[in-house]
Parts: structure tokens; C-alpha cells; sequence
């Protein structure tokens, strides 16, 4: 077996110092300004049929049918003991509903919503052709502007429109937090993406006068863990009950009976929760492993799901923990192959 040589190490080292700098850029950029995001790993359905609406209003946690047009809602789809499948944002138009989803997890999503279907007029439409871009930061609503028209600049959070760009045409745009901070999305043909990012760049940052970046899925994670927001298949296994991974956002509580309702209900009415989402500060620079265990008095009361260096936190990280450990400020074990690592329990999201 050869050992990796000295100008190896040298190469990594100047590759991990390159990498840590671009995300500090972009942190900087996506802090005071707007950094742009094409989202390659999410798929554009459209839902049609008479009975799209009253079909997944019963196949998933947001009530559907109070979705008015022009609205975006966050949204889950449970098996019937509540345990994740998927999550997604549903788009309200007139005659259709747009669902923007995991592509990674749809196939799945797809197989239960069908297994379900019998007589519904209810058809899926998947529209690959549709990219999402995302603009993330307290300047994306301006930078949006400059290419968009100054409607974005009143548009409410959770709420979509189509507007009418000079380069690319007709775009839908939706303020949508996606990340937990200010944040726009558009959804356009996914061959146009790139030329609506250069009229982002070249307007949008010359009208702002604010820091702009095109940043990388390293910062919308970093963002994501700072915000304390789980990713379905990522923070969470086929056991997670919705409720654990702290997703109660995208559950309405007073829309009646859906799959999973139950399960959901005797949980938020007994408080029978024993494990729950928290944040993790890991003491040091080290970046444990992804599934490392989280030990407290000898005892495992976690894995490691996903871990991140903050710019502005240091080493955080995310795990659904057993109640012993739910104390904010408890201090456990991280159990890294390249030795133990000390941290402190958080409450979410970071501050």
C-alpha cells in the first residue's frame, strides 16, 4: 500500500483552504446581499384532474383544499404512522397544482400517491424541462427586481406570480424562505437558467449595490443547518415521524383527515415524543462524520446527521436526540472514527 506523498497533502490542504474561502465568500455574499442557486436535485410535477385538489389534500399534511391561487405552501407526504416519505412546496394555479420536490425521493412519492388512486381524475405531469433557480439574502427581493419588474418588491412571503423577463420571458417567481432566511425562487425552462442568471448578475447586483454570488449546495446546507431545518433523507430515516424532525410547519393541525393524521394528532395531544430534532455545537475545527453516535453517560442518544463549519457558529451539526439528552446546553459525545469529539446541545435554530 502507498502512502499519499507530501505534495498530495499539500494539494489537499490548498484544496480544503480554497473551498473554506469560497464558502466564506458566499456566506458573506448570501449575509448582507444575494447569492443565486440553480436547485439541479428538485423536479417540477404538475398535478391535473377534477380531483387533484380533494386527492392530495387527503394524501398529504397541508390543507390543499384552503390553498388559494397564488399561493405556495410547504407540505409532507406520510405513510399512515405519520413516518416520512417526502417533503415538498405546493404552487396554487387556477387549473392545476405545481408540487417542487427531492427528485431523489419523487420516484418513491409518485409509488405511494398511485398505490392510493382508484377512480380519481387525477394525472402527474413530470415537467423536466422546468429548472428552480434560488436567490437567498436580504437583497434578493431587489435583485429580482431589476429583472422582474418592482412587483417582486410587494410580493409576500409564500405567495408566487408569473412576471415577464426581457431576456428570458415569462417566469414564475415565488417568495419562498425555503432555507429559513429571505429568499426567492423562480421556476423557468431549465435550458434558459443560465442566461436568467447572467441578467441576475449583471442587473440585478448593479442595482443593489450589495454583495452577489453564485453559491454552492455547500452554503444552501450551511444555511439549511443554521435554520435548523431537517432534509428528509438526510436527518431522517423511513422511521422518522414528522413531528421528530420538528417539520411541524408543513403540517396543518385543523384541516381534518389525511394519511398519517392520526399518528400526528396522539402525538401533539399525549406529548409522546422520545426523540426530537436538535442542534449540536461540536467543540474544535474538526468536521465528524456523517452517522457518527452522539453518546451521553456511556449511553448512544443520536447519530450525526448532518454537520457543517460555520462561518459565524463554528462546527454545528444536527441529530435526532432520545429525551435524556434535550437540555439545551447538555454536553455528549460525538463518537468520530478519528476520535471523540465534545459538544453541546442547541436549541433550533442556532442563534
Amino acid at each position: 500500500m502507498s502512502l499519499p506523498s507530501q505534495s498530495q497533502g499539500e494539494n489537499r490542504d490548498a484544496t480544503d483552504t480554497s473551498k473554506a474561502s469560497r464558502l466564506a465568500h458566499d456566506y458573506a455574499a448570501v449575509s448582507s446581499g444575494v447569492g443565486v442557486a440553480t436547485l439541479a436535485d428538485r423536479l417540477i410535477v404538475r398535478i391535473t384532474g377534477d380531483d387533484r385538489i380533494p386527492f392530495m389534500h387527503g394524501m398529504c399534511s397541508a390543507d390543499i383544499k384552503g390553498l388559494a391561487t397564488g399561493t405556495v405552501a410547504p407540505a409532507l407526504i406520510l405513510t399512515e404512522h405519520a413516518h416520512l416519505i417526502a417533503d415538498f412546496f405546493a404552487y396554487a394555479e387556477a387549473d392545476a397544482l405545481l408540487i417542487e420536490i427531492d427528485r431523489a425521493l419523487w420516484p418513491k412519492a409518485r409509488a405511494h400517491l398511485e398505490k392510493f388512486l382508484v377512480a380519481d381524475d387525477v394525472e402527474f405531469e413530470e415537467l423536466d424541462v422546468i429548472g428552480v433557480l434560488d436567490l437567498e439574502g436580504p437583497a434578493a427581493a431587489r435583485a429580482l427586481a431589476a429583472i422582474a419588474g418592482d412587483a417582486m418588491l410587494a410580493l409576500p412571503p409564500w405567495r408566487h406570480v408569473e412576471a415577464e423577463d426581457a431576456g428570458a420571458g415569462e417566469i414564475r417567481c415565488a417568495n419562498l424562505p425555503r432555507s429559513g432566511g429571505p429568499a426567492f425562487t423562480v421556476l423557468h425552462e431549465r435550458s434558459h437558467l443560465a442566461a436568467l442568471r447572467e441578467g441576475l448578475r449583471a442587473r440585478g447586483s448593479a442595482a443593489n449595490a450589495q454583495p452577489f454570488a453564485e453559491i454552492t449546495a455547500d452554503t444552501l446546507d450551511l444555511l439549511r443547518v443554521e435554520h435548523g431545518l431537517a432534509r428528509v433523507g438526510i436527518d431522517t430515516s423511513e422511521k422518522t415521524i414528522a413531528l421528530e424532525a420538528r417539520l411541524d410547519y408543513a403540517i396543518s393541525f385543523n384541516k381534518g383527515c389525511y394519511l398519517g393524521q392520526e399518528t400526528i394528532e396522539r402525538a401533539t395531544a399525549r406529548g409522546g415524543l422520545r426523540k426530537k430534532l436538535f442542534g449540536l455545537r461540536i467543540t474544535g475545527d474538526i468536521l465528524p462524520a456523517r452517522g457518527s453516535a452522539i453518546m451521553l453517560e456511556g449511553k448512544e442518544v443520536g447519530r450525526l446527521t448532518s454537520v457543517v463549519r460555520s462561518p459565524r457558529l463554528g462546527v454545528i451539526g444536527l441529530s435526532i436526540l432520545h429525551h435524556s439528552a434535550w437540555t439545551v446546553g447538555t454536553r455528549v459525545t460525538i463518537a468520530d472514527a478519528g476520535g471523540d469529539l465534545s459538544a453541546s446541545v442547541s436549541e433550533l435554530p442556532f442563534a
